[in-house]
């Protein structure tokens, strides 16, 4: 199939492949011979560095391919029966990972969000309603708690905000488990103050992003106290989720975690984001979020929608009105200053008085 080489490509994180010193660590150990199932040195070495990286002496890291495969096995390893996963009300498992979550027969619990992010009054709020109602044995009861971050909205938890999510999770005994599939985007934001650190001493799982940050598949599951998960290896498997190949995981996420790559890769998308933001903005248009990472977006009239299509690839989100549409465009660790000018070139050429 032919490629149009013509169009821009701003509609997410994860339409290149790998960043050069991925596929250069890959080429090198092409041939070398190892043990499967993530048993070797590779492996091995790239989970030692998540865990300094981390501060988790006591963690245990396990890789996986994609991240709705990351979501669907952490959730239902860590919920007990009869029990749902408290989560934002625009949360990627609520929305747009086609009921995974509900396929291993539990339930998604959807909290009210503002700019993508709840809070630790909510979880307070759901919990005792929950707990309180005389039905509770008929019900699904609440038993975790998920959020990313960054938001599906590109929002970042405050440093301040976490602790107190972490703090009420704590003290009615609901494991918190951060979606970290773009977690390279929230470290490289300036408005950021949470680090790998804060999320080890914090969380109870949380993963680090592969697959939209820089490598050609794979995420980095932590968990921050070992055998939180019986028989973890078995349940993987049993989840489709143990590749074979896993030194391809390991060799990854050894690249990824060398000279500090992984903390530093955001950074491109981020001074791009900011670019496309004050572009746009200049152009009148509205901003329907403020999100400081690598997301942005912005309503458009439904009219510059075709003429747009047809020279940038960008993320349909949903209809405003009949007359407005909401849209995105994504930056990522490979778009360049070039592809950035040629953006702003095109949102400069839009008609915004039509």
């Amino acid at each position: 199939m032919s490629q149009n080489t013509d169009t821009l490509f701003f509609s997410s994180d994860y339409m290149e492949g790998a960043h050069p010193a991925v596929l250069d660590a890959l080429s090198r150990t092409n041939l070398v011979s190892t043990e499967g199932y993530g048993e070797d040195a590779y492996c091995r070495d790239a989970q030692r560095r998540i865990l300094e990286a981390c501060s988790l002496p006591d963690g245990e890291v396990r890789f996986l391919i994609g991240g709705t495969q990351t979501n669907q096995f952490v959730i239902d390893c860590l919920l007990p029966p009869c029990s749902g996963v408290l989560c934002p009300s625009s949360g990627h498992i609520a929305v747009h990972e086609a009921g995974a979550i509900e396929y291993c027969g539990h339930k998604t619990l959807p909290l009210p969000t503002v700019e993508g992010k709840i809070s630790a009054s909510s979880i307070r709020q759901y919990t005792n309603d929950a707990r309180a109602d005389a039905n509770w044995e008929h019900m699904v009861m609440p038993g975790m708690v998920y959020i990313s971050q960054p938001t599906e909205y590109g929002t970042l938890y405050s440093l301040e905000e976490l602790e107190e999510i972490s703090s009420v999770c704590r003290e009615y005994g609901l494991p918190l488990f951060v979606d970290g599939a773009r977690l390279a985007y929230a470290l490289a934001a300036p408005e950021n103050d949470v680090t790998l650190a804060d999320l080890g001493r914090l969380c109870d799982v949380f993963y680090i992003g592969g697959t939209k940050c820089g490598l050609l598949f794979g995420e980095a599951v932590i968990f921050t106290r070992r055998g939180m998960v019986p028989r973890l290896t078995g349940q993987i498997k049993q989840h489709g989720a143990l590749l074979a190949k896993g030194r391809l995981l390991g060799v990854q996420f050894q690249a990824l975690f060398t000279d500090h790559l992984y903390e530093q890769i955001g950074e491109t998308a981020i001074r791009c984001a900011a670019r496309i933001r004050e572009k746009l903005l200049a152009k009148g248009f509205e901003l329907s979020v403020n999100s400081p990472t690598n997301q942005i977006f912005f309503a458009i009239d439904n009219s510059l929608l075709d003429p747009l299509s047809g020279k940038v690839s960008y993320g349909f989100m949903e209809k405003i009105d009949d007359h407005r549409s909401m849209i995105r465009f994504c930056t990522s660790w490979s778009t360049t200053e070039e592809k950035t000018d040629a953006l702003l070139s095109v949102i400069d050429q839009m008609d915004t008085q039509r």
